[in-house]
């Protein structure tokens, strides 16, 4: 048995290590994972080409990507002036933004794992002008491009899609990651995610796809049991400023990526990906790396990692697995697609 603090250098906060626990007695609830069979096209989704959404507007009968403003969007750019709070120890003000729906395909019944490289490399150019056109805004203070996948995340349409929430304010995860790394390179030089890469690199346990200039890890901190960071190797502070080389790159290792987390139980892997950029609040983000993370909810095939008391309550996570461990099982996943098995 093993116990183990790791330090999250982007977080500032402490993981516990403790692996042995995957494998206690359980007998609390369990997650189905059996695979659904979805067809191509579904009358009713508000996604699929040409139906009519809530709003009452009808989609255009796209072939490729899709793009369109929320119709229930989490914030407004012309959201209405707050009360004022009952005590002055309380503080409220508008919630200014605006938030888009970016759909991957016109099949109802693909995921972004079964698109092309060719096609993943078309979404992120997609993400760059998003990122660029909404960054612009001067109400705008950061861009969250995030993709939830699957019933274990709570997903409400399995139309394959992500989301951009561009707020008037910066989420907290990525203003302290933003400010951890300015702090390591105001004290030591050095970009701290190039730092993380090196480690990763000179350890090499934990690698799950690298080539020229992108990399996928799951890094030694990783709070989930197949987190993985993806990320071009040179420092870019938000996804626009890569190079036409960069993005095939990248668009290969996401590829290779999905291929195996789903190869691991043969099944649509659920997951959270978010793309960590710099705010667009014209601040100093040079220590800034641009990068994607996954985080997954199963740490079994029909367990799911349960957020309570040290997550919730104490504010740490407690990992159920091994970094390491869970590392191994992805690299000794096949790069093809299951469901394309026998057929190359």
């Amino acid at each position: 048995m093993t116990w183990e603090e790791r330090w999250h250098p982007l977080r500032e906060e402490w993981v516990v290590i403790a692996a042995h626990r995957q494998d206690r007695p359980w007998s609390g609830e369990t997650f189905p994972v059996e695979e659904k069979a979805l067809p191509d096209f579904v009358a009713d989704c508000y996604l699929c080409p040409e139906n009519t959404r809530v709003s009452g507007n009808v989609n255009p009968d796209y072939n490729q990507i899709f793009v369109f403003d929320n119709d229930h969007p989490s914030v407004d750019l012309n959201a209405p002036v707050n009360a004022t709070p009952p005590s002055p120890v309380y503080k409220a003000k508008p919630a200014h933004g605006t938030s888009r729906v970016v759909c991957y395909s016109p099949k109802h019944n693909l995921t972004l794992t079964e698109l092309s490289v060719a096609e993943i490399e078309n979404l992120i150019r997609v993400w760059q002008a998003q990122y660029l056109d909404l960054g612009a805004l001067v109400e705008i203070e950061h861009v969250l491009i995030f993709e939830n996948k699957g019933d274990a995340v709570g997903v409400s349409n399995p139309h394959p899609h992500c989301q951009i929430y561009a707020n008037n304010f910066v989420f907290k995860t990525i203003a302290n990651e933003a400010r951890s790394s300015h702090a390591h390179f105001a004290e030591t030089g050095n970009i701290l995610f190039q730092e993380i890469i090196q480690a990763e690199q000179t350890d090499g346990r934990r690698i799950i796809a690298e080539n020229d200039t992108a990399i996928a890890f799951l890094p030694y901190f990783a709070r989930y049991a197949y987190e993985v960071f993806v990320a071009p190797k040179a420092t870019h502070p938000h996804i626009a400023a890569m190079s036409a080389g960069e993005i095939t790159d990248l668009a290969s290792v996401l590829k290779t990526v999905l291929v195996k987390l789903d190869n691991l139980w043969r099944m649509p892997f659920p997951y959270v990906m978010v793309l960590h950029q710099a705010p667009t609040d014209g601040g100093d983000y040079d220590a800034f790396h641009f990068h994607v993370e996954f985080h997954p909810p199963l740490r079994k095939p029909n367990l799911l990692k349960y957020l309570a008391g040290p997550e919730i309550g104490g504010g740490n996570f407690l990992s159920d697995t091994s970094p390491e461990e869970k590392a191994a099982e992805l690299q000794s996943m096949s790069d093809v697609h299951y469901k394309q098995e026998g057929s190359t």
